[in-house]
Order: structure tokens, then C-alpha cells, then sequence
């Protein structure tokens, strides 16, 4: 079967260090392209991946040697490039989150359903088998019956001109650390989650909101618990907890692809580890792509339930 040849719309950071290494290291893949506003840049990048270096963005869109893209730009140019690389008849793969607006989301959601491409938000840790494992024993009863869940994830602080940290590019803490928690939550709890109250902070020099905490519901009444931030000592962990015991997943988002996971779980006095071996979530993420296309599955409409969340979480904290 000939290797999906995937465009690369960025130079920044995650496609660096992440994100085109997996692309190399996952068989059936090929990064076929890289494109950057700096073309010395994007020269530089696409040498180390034997890649064709592109000037511009738009240019990589026209290529007939190009399947799919893979786009790592800022937050708020995400709508704009992902809509113009599935009108050009490609898939995308683009960073967490896919936008910042409901709208936006629902229309390129629908317009990949439409036109029989795939599109997929880059939440990585999904792929990770610690999850799994973490819903098996769930299922299994190693907790009784589910009672509620509690996630974190927050980062120390970043350099001030780090764009998180610039509005006008869909920098804030929400969109940046908060998607992570709140898809924990819709992973265990499912799509029927509501908001039942939320706060979005920022310190006294920020443009963004810098921490933030929510609080979802179930129509069942499980409760979701969720903290997030970019001012605060790293935190990656979730909880479930139901009437018997809990289970415990740190480094919960991240983790190092040499990482062996140890799910705690804890039972009527007595705790316990559950040792997996290590793994990649970012090569499996990039697999996990390559299949979708290959297979022509439709897209995960995850990604607008995520987007609904997210909108009302703001608007909750607004009011």
C-alpha cells in the first residue's frame, strides 16, 4: 500500500520535537513536505525529514503529491487552514484546539463528512493504552459503580512572548491545558455532559486567562471536577471515583513515550498498582490517523461535543 504523503503547514515547536519524528517512525507514513512563512526555515526542518521545503502555506495545498496535512499552527489560524486544505481535497490532522469557536468546528466537521475526508483533532493522549486500561478496570467493578471524576493539567510558566499568551492567537489557558481535563471527562462520561458552573482567571500583566476551573454533570448526576492552568507546578493527573475505591492515573496527558504507566487503585483500605508496559501515544496518534484515511472512517464528532463544552465553559465563566 503506497505511504500516506502528508504536508507539514508550520515550523513550530510540537512538529519539531514531536510530532514529524513520529510521522518518521510510523511505517506507511511520509512526510512529504514542510511549508513556512521563513523558507529558510522550512528548508531547514524539511532537510532533516528528506522533505520537499515549501514557501507559503497555500502553496502546499495545489501539490497532487500531497494526501493529507498536518497543521501545528497557532490556535486562531486553525478554521482558516484546515477549511482551505479540505476544499482542496485533503485530510487534516491539525493541533488541539481544532478552533475556538463552535461554528467554526460544526462547519469543518461537516465539511469533512461531506466530502468524504477525514479531519482529526490532535488530543493525543486518547491513544495512550493507560486509558484503556483505566476503562476496563472501570468496567471490570475494581471501583463499584462510578460516583465522580477529577482531572488537572497545568503548566509552570512560559516566556512572555509565548503565544499562549497572545489573544488575537487563541492563547489562554482554556484552550491551551483546559482541553485536556474536559476530554478526560467526555472520554469516561460521555457526550451528554453540561456545565454547571465554571471560572476562567488571569493574572494583573495577562492578556489570556492564565487558570481556570469547572465543574460538569451528568443527567445521572456524576459530577466532573476540572482544574487547569498555565502559571502553576505541572500537574497531569485524573481520578475516578465511585463507591468502593478509586483509580489514579498520573502523568495522565503527556507522558514520555519511555513512561511505564502505574494505575493506583485503591479498594476498601487496601491500594494496589496496575504496571503497563510504556508507550508512544504520539506514534500512535500519527497510526491513528494513517488508518482513519486508509479506511475512509468518517470523522469522530468528539471534536464538536469537546467544542460545545468549550463554549459554554466560557460563557459560564463570563456570566
Amino acid at each position: 500500500m503506497a505511504a500516506l504523503r502528508i504536508g507539514v503547514l508550520g515550523c513550530a515547536d510540537i512538529a519539531r520535537r514531536r510530532m514529524l519524528p513520529a510521522m518518521a517512525a510510523t511505517p506507511g507514513v511520509h512526510i512529504a513536505a514542510v511549508a513556512g512563512r521563513d523558507a529558510d526555515r522550512a528548508r531547514e526542518l524539511a532537510g532533516r525529514f528528506d522533505a520537499r521545503p515549501v514557501h507559503g502555506y497555500a502553496a502546499v495545498l495545489t501539490r497532487n503529491d500531497i494526501d493529507a496535512v498536518y497543521i501545528p499552527l497557532p490556535a486562531a489560524l486553525h478554521a482558516r487552514w484546515a477549511e482551505a486544505a479540505l476544499r482542496a481535497g485533503k485530510h487534516v490532522l491539525a493541533e488541539k484546539p481544532l478552533t475556538t469557536d463552535l461554528a467554526a468546528t460544526q462547519r469543518l466537521f461537516d465539511l469533512a463528512t461531506q466530502s468524504g475526508l477525514f479531519l482529526m483533532e490532535n488530543v493525543m493522549f486518547v491513544h495512550h493504552p493507560q486509558h484503556a486500561a483505566a476503562a476496563q478496570l472501570l468496567a471490570d467493578g475494581a471501583i463499584g459503580e462510578l460516583r465522580s471524576f477529577r482531572a488537572a493539567f497545568a503548566v509552570p510558566r512560559l516566556p512572555a512572548d509565548d503565544i499562549r499568551y497572545r489573544p488575537e492567537l487563541g492563547g489562554g489557558a482554556l484552550w491551551d491545558t483546559g482541553v485536556y481535563p474536559l476530554r478526560a471527562a467526555l472520554h469516561f462520561l460521555g457526550e451528554r455532559l453540561g456545565v454547571a458552573g465554571a471560572t476562567l482567571s488571569h493574572g494583573p500583566a495577562d492578556a489570556v486567562d492564565t487558570s481556570g476551573a469547572v465543574l460538569l454533570r451528568t443527567p445521572e448526576g456524576i459530577g466532573a471536577q476540572l482544574s487547569f492552568g498555565l502559571d502553576h507546578g505541572y500537574r497531569s493527573v485524573y481520578e475516578l471515583w465511585g463507591s468502593e475505591g478509586s483509580i489514579t492515573v498520573e502523568r495522565a496527558f503527556t507522558p514520555p513515550a519511555d513512561h511505564r504507566p502505574g494505575l493506583r487503585v485503591e479498594r476498601r483500605g487496601d491500594t494496589r498498582e496496575v504496571l503497563l508496559p510504556a508507550d508512544d501515544q504520539v506514534v500512535r496518534t500519527v497510526a491513528a490517523f494513517a488508518r482513519a484515511v486508509r479506511s475512509q472512517a468518517a470523522p469522530d464528532p468528539v471534536m464538536v461535543h469537546q467544542a460545545r463544552l468549550l463554549q459554554d465553559v466560557r460563557a459560564r465563566a463570563s456570566a
